[in-house]
């Protein structure tokens, strides 16, 4: 059993507050002293409720700074009002406790001191000497860290993830990340296991509701939808995984096993739906107290993404989506949508690998008649202001929306990144639309971190192990190494409203058990093959094909991608030396193999004019036993042919000796 580790000390100083002798702490520290690993403070302070006159979210405002050893490390991190401290198990709505969770960063000794002050509005003033201070303001503390005692997938061994002014994301203690997980469904949370979750009316945008698979929901499969239980993902929890109140949250922690254990490292949801597609998710103790927030739900929730952390999964928040991206003060920077990513903030930015998400389907520029994205701009402002660890902030939108949304963004210092939405899973489509955004930010001088998180048709997106026709599916692994080679960060899979698991209604992530394998594939071979994915760029023109994908670290490594299998040549006119050729199955995985030799009767053109006429023009290739080991540069190379199966994608991994 790990050793949680509690300190409480009494500092003799009694204050006033309103009338009463309140005692100011220090605060009670729960967690593992360790680096990465996050801790808790929790603080005695007023007796509040979730529903009192006076507003406790509001109207108090909990800041601590803490302060390494050395000097150089200061953060300011929020707090929030935490009921009796253990809402997730007692359901409580009131109580003295008030929080703050730090994920640590540096070993060594670090301090503490609490700002807590009172007054109208408070929580969305950044003035530090707003209001009056109270209770135990100033309360202070200290706490020595060890190193890290964690490896593997779990995030308390590698850090926060970051941007570092590069197309990928890295950990604090240097990995480089490349995504695989699921984008479905986006009412993840919408779960009957949180408290206070229910299915809500009224409050959207669109009509034409219709009976889809026993539901209510709008014409193209959206709309109100019961509440999820993950029974199909109980099997998968494990005795000694967390629940909650006796049983609770099997289901899901199960799920999210079930994802970890198949190779993926990341799962999307939405943490408001109110108003929008499924009408079952929101932080607020109602679907319309857009103030009032849900401690024990919140608390469940922080559970499920505390697992998350062990199994090594990155958060995608989709803070709102198009359906309700008006709901919180008509789509503007008011103090009801600067609440809500406060105490989005305060309660889980302290977990290692996640980005904030300003809408799914954005499209506030329309809506508001605002071509410059000024919304979009000053949410991203807000949100880097006052997250501790600047998680990187992204938003979505339709795909005929791309320039209105995301051009304004270019080079914008508080944003990181587009969410792209396709509507195909034609792989030279998605490869184009990951390309164009990766060059056009990394020709402004701040690159973004471009990922696909929704390929596919909104009918379709990638369809089911069982569906009729499964060559969704092999576009699908097509598109995840298409987006590779452009350059993009990986893809998080869209299921479409057309199958009964889809991206509301959704289950069961078994429903897709080979794609999981699929990108698993994908990932694995970056990874057991040591390739520095992150110092590539795409080289599509490096072959003959126009229908190859190709990922260089030009003149040391290549990857090339064959969608349609045969063979290829590389240009190696520029670049001498040896080079070692190996294939790779992206359809089952596992080791590397030799490809077979290719005898070609060539011609040639003596055209100086152009370059393409000066390639060889292949006639009847034939394909003898032996195999292509190594090829040498300069010149045009030939790589042989796959192992088997000739007409299946394959890919080839070029590097140099």
């Amino acid at each position: 059993m790990k050793k949680m580790t509690r300190i409480t000390n009494v500092v003799l100083l009694l204050l006033t507050y309103q009338g009463f002798l309140v005692a100011q702490t220090t605060g009670q520290i729960d967690g593992e002293l360790k680096k990465w690993h996050p801790i808790s403070i929790t603080f005695d302070g007023p007796e509040v409720s979730e529903t009192d006159a006076y507003n406790p979210f509001m109207g108090y405002r909990l800041n601590v700074t803490f302060r390494h050893e050395g000097g150089e490390l200061v953060y300011q991190v929020p707090g929030y009002f935490a009921a009796d401290g253990n809402a997730g198990e007692t359901s409580a709505t009131s109580g003295n406790k008030w929080r703050v969770h730090f994920n640590v960063p540096q070993t060594g000794q670090w301090s503490y001191q609490a700002s807590f002050r009172m007054g109208e509005n408070i929580a969305v003033n950044a003035s530090s000497t707003a209001g009056e201070p109270v209770s135990f303001n100033g309360a202070t503390g200290t706490f020595s860290i060890a190193d890290t005692d964690k490896s593997g997938v779990d995030h308390r061994g590698k850090g926060v993830l970051r941007y570092v002014g590069e197309h990928y994301l890295r950990f604090d203690n240097g990995e480089w990340f490349m995504k695989g997980g699921a984008d479905a469904p986006e009412t993840l949370l919408g779960y009957t296991d949180f408290d206070g979750t229910y299915t809500h009316t009224g409050l959207s945008k669109d009509a034409g509701d219709v009976l889809i698979w026993g539901t209510t929901q709008h014409k193209d499969g959206r709309g109100a939808t019961p509440l999820k239980k993950y029974e199909a993902h109980v099997r998968d929890w494990k005795e000694g995984d967390p629940v909650w109140q006796g049983t609770k949250g099997k289901g899901l922690i199960g799920g999210l096993n079930y994802l970890s254990a198949k190779g993926m490292n990341a799962v999307s949801f939405l943490t408001l739906s109110a108003g929008g597609d499924g009408k079952n998710t929101w932080p607020w103790i109602s679907h319309t107290e857009v103030d009032r927030y849900d401690v024990s739900k919140l608390d469940q929730w922080e559970t499920v993404f505390s697992h998350a952390d062990k199994l090594g999964l990155f958060l995608h928040f989709k803070t709102h989506e198009n359906e309700n991206d008006q709901l919180l003060n008509g789509g503007k920077l008011g103090p009801e949508r600067k609440l809500y990513y406060r105490e989005l903030i305060a309660r889980f930015s302290h977990h290692h690998a996640l980005n904030w998400n300003l809408g799914e389907e954005h499209d506030l520029w329309d809506e508001l008649n605002d071509p410059e994205q000024l919304n979009a701009k000053a949410d991203a402002m807000y949100l880097h202001s006052l997250d501790p660890y600047d998680h990187p902030v992204v938003t979505h939108t339709f795909p005929n929306q791309y320039q209105q949304s995301y051009t304004p963004l270019l080079g914008y210092e508080y944003f990181e990144g587009p969410s792209i939405q396709t509507n195909s899973m034609r792989p030279w489509h998605n490869f184009e639309v990951i390309s164009y955004w990766v060059n056009a930010s990394r020709q402004t001088g701040r690159k973004w971190n471009v990922s696909m998180d929704e390929a596919g048709t909104g009918a379709l997106g990638v369809t089911t192990d069982d569906y009729d026709d499964n060559y969704n599916q092999d576009e699908a692994r097509a598109t995840y190494w298409a987006t590779i080679a452009a350059g993009g960060d990986g893809v998080e899979w869209y299921f479409g409203y057309a199958e009964e698991q889809n991206d509301l209604n959704m289950e069961d992530w078994r429903s897709r058990d080979a794609l999981w394998d699929y990108t698993r594939h994908a990932m694995d071979f970056f990874k057991t093959n040591r390739i520095p994915f992150w110092e590539m760029e795409n080289a599509n023109a490096l072959t003959r094909s126009e229908r190859d994908f190709v990922f260089a670290e030009n003149g040391e490594l290549y990857v090339i991608y064959l969608p349609a299998g045969g063979g290829a040549a590389l240009n190696l006119q520029e670049h001498a030396g040896t080079y070692t050729v190996d294939w790779y199955n992206p359809r089952t995985g596992g080791a590397l193999q030799k490809g077979k030799e290719m005898v070609i009767e060539q011609t040639y053109s003596r055209e100086p004019a152009s370059v393409l006429s000066a390639l060889p023009t292949i006639k009847k290739p034939r394909v003898q036993g032996g195999n292509v080991t190594e090829v040498s540069g300069p010149g045009w190379v030939n790589l042989g042919m796959p192992p088997a199966d000739p007409k299946e994608d394959w890919v080839i991994l070029v590097r140099k000796k």
